[in-house]
């Protein structure tokens, strides 16, 4: 089923309104939609370069629009869409890791994992859930999700072609590793230090 779902999401990058498709595809996938934006925006930067910057615009607003519609499914539909929503994608145990840190570090989780391949939704719902500073959600989420794209159609818009299959399959992995490693640093030395 998910298979398909990608196949469907991947065939709007050439309907004639991808524009639109990529801002509400990025919306939702913030809050409750599986496909990640990222298989509109490869496509459309590759087949126009030009507008690879406004592609990712369009990315980032919607994602950070799409991140506070998941923000408020925590804050007041958890027992109605929330708990389910977690459950459907079978995300209890990770959901259930971050939501006792939200507390301390929530600014911090929003803007790691909005960079990360780690299904954003999750945050953007912990994070209504445990009422995190709506400023704060708003400006890690604005700094992560337009770090992620901006890279993505900057890279496309000056390589092209050529640098497609690294985008797709490496450069979410690569930002991953390389953010979740800093964090991991980060962490350890105040753990060490305190």
């Amino acid at each position: 089923m998910l298979k398909r779902l990608y196949q469907k999401t991947l065939t709007l990058a050439g309907h004639r309104q991808a524009d639109k498709w990529l801002f509400g595809v990025s919306f939702v996938e913030s809050s409750i939609f599986p496909i990640p934006p990222d298989v509109l925006l490869v496509p459309m930067c590759l087949e126009k370069r030009e507008r690879a910057f406004y592609y990712a615009g369009l990315c980032t607003i919607a994602s950070v629009l799409g991140g506070l519609l998941g923000y408020v499914i925590g804050m007041f539909f958890w027992t109605t869409f929330g708990d389910p929503l977690i459950i459907f994608y079978g995300l209890e145990n990770e959901f259930a890791l971050f939501q006792n840190q939200f507390a301390e570090h929530g600014f911090w989780y929003v803007f790691i994992f909005g960079l990360t391949f780690f299904p954003y939704k999750v945050i953007t719902i912990a994070s209504g859930l445990v009422a995190m500073d709506p400023f704060l959600f708003i400006i890690a989420s604005v700094i992560s999700r337009g770090f992620r794209f901006y890279i993505e159609a900057g890279l496309l818009w000056k390589f092209g072609e050529r640098i497609r299959g690294f985008v797709e399959k490496r450069l979410v992995l690569s930002v991953s590793v390389a953010v979740l490693l800093v964090a991991v640093l980060v962490f350890g030395y105040k753990i060490f230090k305190g």
